[in-house]
């Protein structure tokens, strides 16, 4: 699937360094190339001298190719797409919707998963290598790859088949409820976890519909690289027709305008914030879209009396990973009073073990944040409303030395003392995007009472993504899980980012998902629900109606 390595463009020759990855829009089932390229600088070459690279790729992107083989800094590049490919791959797209949904579920869901399950797993290296050069730490890039194969394996499998297909027996009758697809859904990934998310919508396939994606161009070679090298050759292997899959590259609003315009299009999933998300939910229904949003989260983890406290300071760490710059991570704790003390004691000493480094590195975990004033306005006006910073709060070089130029920051925790107006802080009331993670310890009450508010509290953020339990009583289990109405995911004294089988890894209500949000397992948001009945014949339809409805006539 990879296209060529080299290209004469306006008497230049662009020379990529042999293990550099380049390739085409993927339209049709095949690959496409145009006059214009986005190159790939690997991350590691940034944090190195980010001026020089960064100069090298705006010359490149302008077709001004240097003398010689680029240098290795340069890890691939990604064809740019124009107006005529975006509207070729919706074409394609749609003519394969129809063919490619009367396929059976046994292929297209069945045995593409496990084909595709397995070849995740022998390439499980190659794709950790290429979330690094796009600056993912290593073990969240494994992360990645195990969230992959969780929901691409038989105990996942077999429950989208269960949802997606059901048989009685009513008499004579045959009867089925199914879900059918809904055509031509469009993805459009952030940029914070581009590959995951485009590998996400190939759920969509797996239901019958036909799939676009667009690689953004600030993370386009992952993208690239799951859709093409681990997903197209599945596709050809069981026969999907050419189109079922097309990937293009360019900016988000030339090519989200062409999909609300584009009567071919049926479904489009948006990454993006709650505010701009929400803006595009209406446009969508305007154009009648079927609008699948995955927005912000703030979710709150609620630790009780009676919680196994390391464990649960394990779990808080989650928040700082990717240097907070993940959806759905812990962005704010609720904490029994009596238990807050051990809670912060533990949690400050495991922050301090979440260090920065390159990507590459073992058991690194922060990222550069290259924009960091919202972080210290967030953590100013958390501190001027009367919040107390525990731990972290500066700046700091790749070594973890403060520096206030430097482009990570520390892990950052802080105590909010009461309930009642912790919402008054950014900080609590809005999702953060990076390392800053408020403690609210709530005022001393009755357990009942107190329970009551911790529930209340965690329904009424609005969102909706995420929300974790510590607890050991299972009364209080019980009731926190009966009672916890918002949110797409609910874990109990587990990991908060942990993937599990069945459970669903995105989707969530309010803010979250929109006014049409809850868990998002896109084989079933991109379908709609159908019900079948079969007879043999020789039913009597005035008997089906004022009778039993099961006899064969007479």
């Amino acid at each position: 699937m990879q296209a060529s390595t080299r290209e004469v463009r306006e008497g230049n020759e662009v020379r990529l360094g042999p293990d550099a990855r380049s390739y085409g829009s993927y339209i049709g089932g095949r690959s496409v190339t145009g006059d214009d390229w986005v190159y790939v600088v690997d991350a590691a070459a940034l944090l190195d001298d980010a001026f020089s690279n960064l100069t090298l790729k705006r010359r490149l992107e302008r077709g001004q190719a240097p003398d010689g083989e680029l240098p290795s800094s340069i890890v691939g590049r990604v064809a740019k797409a124009g107006p005529d490919e975006v509207r070729l791959a919706l074409e394609a797209a749609s003519r394969a919707a129809v063919e490619w949904a009367a396929v059976p579920l046994e292929v297209r869901l069945d045995r593409v998963c496990t084909l595709l399950h397995r070849r995740v797993a022998e390439r499980a290296e190659e794709i950790e290598e290429i979330l690094v050069q796009e600056g993912h730490p290593r073990v969240l890039a494994r992360w990645q790859v195990s969230g992959m194969l969780e929901c691409w394996g038989p105990e996942s499998v077999g429950f989208y088949h269960s949802q997606l297909h059901q048989e009685f027996r009513h008499g004579v009758r045959e009867i089925s409820v199914r879900r059918r697809p809904d055509g031509v859904v469009c993805l459009n990934p952030p940029q914070n976890a581009p590959m995951a998310s485009a590998l996400l919508g190939v759920h969509a396939i797996f239901a019958g519909n036909a799939l676009v994606v667009r690689a953004p161009r600030s993370g386009p070679l992952g993208v690239m690289y799951a859709l093409q090298e681990l997903v197209a050759p599945v596709l050809d292997e069981v026969g999907a027709p050419p189109g079922t899959l097309g990937v293009v590259c360019g900016d988000p609003a030339p090519l989200l305008n062409a999909w609300l315009e584009s009567p071919l299009v049926d479904d489009i999933m948006y990454f993006g914030s709650s505010e701009a998300g929400i803006r595009f939910q209406d446009r969508c229904v305007a154009a009648g879209k079927k609008p699948i949003l995955e927005l912000a989260g703030n979710d709150v983890v609620t630790i009780w009396k009676d919680a196994d406290v390391e464990l649960a300071a394990e779990a808080l760490t989650e928040g700082f990973f990717g240097s907070g710059q993940l959806c759905m991570i812990p962005n704010q704790v609720v904490v029994h009073p009596e238990v807050a003390e051990p809670l912060l004691a533990e949690l400050v000493r495991q922050a301090r073990l979440v260090r920065p480094g390159r990507a590459g590195d073992e058991d690194v975990l922060l990222t550069p944040v290259l924009r960091n004033e919202k972080f210290f306005d967030c953590l100013d006006d958390a501190l001027l409303q009367g919040a107390e910073l525990v731990c972290g709060g500066h700046a700091m070089l790749v070594d973890g030395t403060r520096d206030p130029a430097g482009i990570f920051l520390e892990p950052t925790v802080v105590l909010v003392r009461g309930l009642t107006d912790a919402r008054r802080m950014t900080a609590v009331s809005q999702e953060t995007f990076f390392p800053l993670l408020p403690v609210i310890v709530a005022e001393p009450d009755d357990d009942e009472w107190l329970l009551e508010r911790f529930i209340d509290f965690v329904n009424s953020t609005g969102y909706g993504l995420r929300n974790s339990l510590w607890a050991a009583d299972r009364t209080v289990v019980d009731r926190f899980v009966d009672r916890v109405t918002e949110g797409g995911l609910l874990k109990v004294n587990d990991s908060h980012i942990g993937f599990l089988p069945y459970l669903p890894s995105h989707g969530g209500t309010g803010l979250t998902g929109g006014v049409f949000g809850e868990a998002n397992y896109p084989a079933l948001r991109t379908t709609h629900v159908q019900g079948v009945s079969v007879s043999p014949g020789g039913i009597r339809p005035r008997d089906a109606v004022f009778g039993t409805g099961g006899r064969p006539a007479a």
